[in-house]
């Protein structure tokens, strides 16, 4: 049988790498990207974990099927994943994707609609090289939420929105927000997770709180703050993560920290930063954010699926 080929371009945003799938993808129909979502978790899922999973990725990975949008007033349509399942929406994973497409020549310095599971967000590309998101409506659902972790005690934090469901911990971190200790702070995000799953705490309608968020003093004094994000699959997020600085937003704004237009720079882990800013949604409720980064290319490649393999659909994790 002859091996099957999957085109893909691959970026960094921050440090944190996207995979958009440009060629060969499964062909998920039209309609809704939400009901897409379905089809391709229902009938398509190999084709995530063959993408993502090793030998061919690996858990920090966040891919993107580049698809025709759904919502008539977008340019672009895309369905982001990762090793664990699927995303609402992706902010470096945006970035990653207009990086993309302007290598690939179908995009230029301007502003772009990208219609997402969640909602349509809107892309700027800038002529510095730089790109923006202006993501969906981010929110705070409940605030000073406490739980009781194992081998941390009782953590507070607030449960928000940004297109992805977060546990900001407003506790002490369990150590400094440093790379050397990101074993450490790895565990305790996990128990974090697992004390609010068992817990039976939520974000609205029972959505699973998939990314837990810590913070602490940056690095560079030119920044507001340094985080550590555990994403789904568990990884970090190399960036600062724009889910994440969307939610952080909603937070700030709902605390009246941060004024509407008001400049947050966020720093990763490993240093890297997003510039931020948030204006109010028109009915109050909420923020409408904007996250600006900067993504690089680093592979265009095709990846082979050899029948006779026998980690042909990935390694199960």
């Amino acid at each position: 049988m002859q091996a099957e080929i999957i085109d893909v371009i691959d970026s960094h945003t921050g440090g944190e790498p996207t995979r958009v799938i440009v060629g060969g993808g499964p062909d998920l129909g039209g309609g809704p990207l939400a009901e897409r979502v379905a089809r391709f978790r229902g009938t398509f899922d190999h084709v995530r974990t063959r993408v993502m999973n090793e030998p061919r990725g690996s858990e920090a990975w966040v891919g993107a099927l580049l698809v025709d949008p759904g919502d008539a007033t977008c340019d672009f349509g895309v369905i982001f994943f990762n090793n664990a399942g699927y995303l609402g929406m992706c902010g470096h994973g945006t970035m990653g994707l207009m990086e993309t497409l302007r290598h690939q020549g179908r995009v230029q310095e301007g502003s772009y609609r990208i219609d997402t599971p969640v909602g349509p967000v809107t892309a700027v590309l800038h002529p510095d090289g730089t790109s923006s998101v202006f993501n969906v409506r981010s929110y705070r659902h409940r605030a000073a939420v406490e739980v009781e972790v194992p081998g941390l005690g009782r953590v507070t934090g607030d449960i928000a929105y940004g297109g992805n469901w977060f546990f900001l911990v407003k506790s002490a971190p369990p150590c400094a927000l440093e790379i050397g200790s990101e074993p450490k702070l790895r565990a305790a995000a996990l128990g974090v997770r697992r004390a609010l799953e068992g817990s039976g705490i939520t974000g609205a309608d029972g959505a699973l709180i998939d990314h837990i968020e810590f913070f602490g003093a940056p690095g560079d004094a030119s920044n507001d703050s340094r985080n550590y994000v555990l994403c789904p699959g568990g990884a970090y997020d190399r960036s600062p993560c724009g889910t994440g600085t969307s939610a952080k937003l909603a937070c700030l704004a709902a605390d009246g920290n941060l004024a509407p237009g008001a400049e947050w720079r966020q720093e990763s882990l490993i240093g890297s930063v997003f510039s931020s800013t948030y204006r109010s949604a028109p009915d109050g409720d909420g923020i409408l954010p904007e996250i600006r980064g900067s993504a690089h290319i680093s592979a265009v490649s095709q990846l082979v699926f050899d029948p006779r393999d026998p980690f042909l659909n990935g390694i199960p994790t």
